[in-house]
This record gives C-alpha cells, sequence and structure tokens, in this order.
C-alpha cells in the first residue's frame, strides 16, 4: 500500500542564480552537482569545527535549487547561508507557500518535485509541492517508518555544535561526498572517518512500554552510557557509547527503568566496540 503524509514540521528554501551549484559546494557536505530532476542530495551544515548544524534535502528544479529542511531551522539557515554568499551570483529565499510530504510502499507518488529519499530505498520518497496534496498518514506513522529504518531526524537526533555526521550513519546513508573537494568542516569530517574516531552512535532502540521523554540517560550497569534522543511510542533513537553494546561493559541497557532493546541495523557499518 501506498503511504504519503504532510510533514508540517518541514519548510522549503530556494537558493537561484547562476552560481547556486557552486556556492553551495563549497558549503555542505556531500555533492551539490549531483541533485538533478527526480534525484535528491541529503547534505548537512557544519560549523567550522566539523560539528552538526543542520541537515537537508536538495532538489534541482529548473533553474534553482529546493532545500528541504526543518521549519524550525529554516530562518537560521536561510541567514547561515546568506552570510557566505559574498560575491556569488545566488539568492536564497524562504518559500512560505511550497510544503514536504513523505511518501512510501507501493509506487512513486505524483508531485510538482518528487525524487527517491536518497538514504535508503526502503524510505521512499521526498516530495515538495506548492499546492496541498491528498494524504492518508500521519505523520507519527511516518516517525515509526523512519525510526525502523534508523534513520535520524535532524535536531531531535543530533546536537548543534556537538554532534558528529558519522557518529548518525551520513556516510553509510550517502550524507557525505569524499571525492567532491572542500567545505566547511571537511578535515574533522575526514579524520574522524579515516582515524577511526568514532566511539558512539546513533541507533534504534525499543522497549516493551512506551519509552521515557528524549533526553533520559540510558545505563549499563549503572553507569551512564547513552542518551534517548527522538521517541514514537515503544521505538526511539538513542546515542549510545559504541562499548556498551557488548563490548568492555557488556551489560543490559536501562532507560527510565525499564530494558530496552538496540537494534543494529544491515546498513550499519560500526566500529569494533570496546
Amino acid at each position: 500500500m501506498s503511504h504519503i503524509v504532510h510533514l508540517p514540521s518541514r519548510a522549503v528554501l530556494s537558493v537561484s542564480g547562476e552560481d547556486r551549484v557552486s556556492f553551495l559546494q563549497g558549503l555542505v557536505s556531500n555533492d551539490v552537482a549531483q541533485a538533478a530532476p527526480g534525484r535528491a542530495v541529503w547534505a548537512a551544515l557544519l560549523t567550522p569545527q566539523g560539528k552538526w548544524l543542520a541537515d537537508f534535502f536538495i532538489f534541482a528544479d529548473g533553474d534553482r535549487l529546493l532545500i528541504d529542511c526543518e521549519a524550525g531551522q529554516a530562518a537560521d539557515l536561510a541567514r547561515r547561508l546568506s552570510r557566505f554568499r559574498l560575491r556569488a551570483r545566488a539568492a536564497i529565499a524562504q518559500e512560505a507557500a511550497w510544503q514536504v510530504y513523505a511518501a512510501w510502499g507501493g509506487v512513486a507518488p505524483v508531485g510538482q518535485v518528487v525524487a527517491a529519499d536518497p538514504r535508503l530505498a526502503a524510505a521512499g520518497w521526498r516530495v515538495l509541492s506548492p499546492e496541498p496534496l491528498p494524504t492518508n498518514a500521519t505523520a507519527e506513522a511516518y516517525d515509526l517508518h523512519r525510526l525502523s529504518l534508523g534513520l535520524p531526524d535532524g535536531s531531535r537526533d543530533m546536537e548543534a555544535e556537538k554532534s558528529v555526521l558519522l557518529e548518525a550513519g551520513f556516510d553509510e546513508l550517502g550524507g557525505v561526498s569524499w571525492t567532491k573537494g572542500c567545505y566547511m568542516g571537511q578535515e574533522l569530517t575526514a579524520r574522524t572517518k579515516y582515524r577511526g574516531l568514532i566511539k558512539r552512535r546513533l541507533l534504534p532502540v525499543s522497549a516493551a512500554a512506551p519509552l521515557p521523554p528524549p533526553g533520559t540517560p540510558i545505563l549499563c550497569d549503572g553507569v551512564e552510557v547513552g542518551t534517548l534522543r527522538s521517541v514514537a511510542g515503544t521505538q526511539g533513537m538513542a546515542q549510545i557509547r559504541l562499548g556498551a553494546l557488548g563490548g568492555a561493559l557488556g551489560g543490559a541497557l536501562d532507560c527510565g527503568g525499564q530494558a530496552i532493546a538496540v537494534q543494529v541495523l544491515p546498513w550499519m557499518q560500526l566500529a569494533e566496540a570496546g
């Protein structure tokens, strides 16, 4: 069955002008030139020190690029990008009339701007439209869908100026280009990969009863080893030290007084716990 849902927590920015691709190319983690009709690019904006600030989907729409981003970050993201515009022939604008949809199952939906979710084929599609589209699913249903796939959801799962991309699976999910050249924060991102510096990971978790609120510590034999991030009923995402996954600690994980199970999905390439 095909599902399509409006995502009110998302917003759309546009980047127009003849330098739009080269302008973004020097700022974000992925290869903007790969965006094409029917093909979106997932990328992140980082601090100069390589820490996450925002992530988004980039679409090609005629003579402009459209950015599907968190609604709560849209104004700040537009301001941050504008600071780097300098002499580039590019203009950033908020597209208040455009709405973001997610679809999964069945066949690709029809819309003005449609592309497969570039992270995982099972994730489905992203749809941008200046007109309301008919829907048959809820945002909660989509949340459970993306949690089942282990996909991060921006600031719900990552911390601005603290999180590192590879802790959230950006490498395996195609959110980083290792060949396109320099971008802001590239040095730390590359060093993290090639020196194997990942000590914690964002991982899907589940429990027998509804999980406690985001921010609840995760304990292993009484030692704090992580933090619960986004939650949807009994499913969630958590930032967990790799050493707690059968390694140096190796005990049962507890969150808010109940046992939780961690799922390491087939697409995840975790460093050896220890």
